[in-house]
């Protein structure tokens, strides 16, 4: 039952500092994203999958850019902070926005790690180790199936992309 206090709140988001919309996603919109998923980036995005090594298709990448999440296209790592690992997946020193990535304590498979998904949307990205390239020394080890590369970001929840337009 709806009432006047309810339709009276005011919509509240949670931008990350570089200006990106994290709100989560409605339940609905997560479905509908989901259905438009290959059944390959269905197993590594909602069910923390990892793909073949060698075999992704972003992994020889040189282009600039930036890696958007494939199910909900927030900006996660720019082409700048790609490196090679020589692990067969692409591999990054640093998230476009640390607010971007979350971390999620791992001990699958007999492991401890530290498991990366997308903070909007929660899609599960790879893992991050403390064996990277300076500055950081972090090596973000991602599969491309969880990404999208684009040579532009626009997203209408980010400020620039909407003053571009106006």
């Amino acid at each position: 039952m709806s009432t006047s206090a309810d339709k009276s709140k005011p919509f509240q988001t949670t931008r990350s500092a570089s200006g990106w919309d994290l709100s989560p996603l409605s339940a609905e919109e997560l479905t509908a994203r989901a259905a438009t998923l290959t059944p390959e980036e269905r197993r590594v995005i909602l069910h923390q999958g990892t793909e073949t090594p060698f075999c992704g298709g972003l992994l020889g990448n040189k282009k600039s850019g930036v890696y958007v999440c494939r199910l909900c296209e927030l900006p996660l790592f720019h082409s700048a902070a790609k490196f090679e690992s020589g692990t067969g997946w692409p591999s990054f020193y640093q998230p476009f926005d640390t607010a971007h990535v979350v971390s999620i304590h791992d001990t699958s498979h007999g492991m401890i790690r530290t498991e990366i998904r997308c903070a909007r949307c929660g899609g599960h990205l790879g893992h991050v180790f403390e064996d990277g390239p300076p500055p950081t020394g972090l090596r973000y080890c991602l599969n491309s199936v969880s990404l999208v590369f684009t040579e532009r970001v626009e997203n209408s929840g980010h400020p620039a992309a909407q003053k571009s337009r106006e």
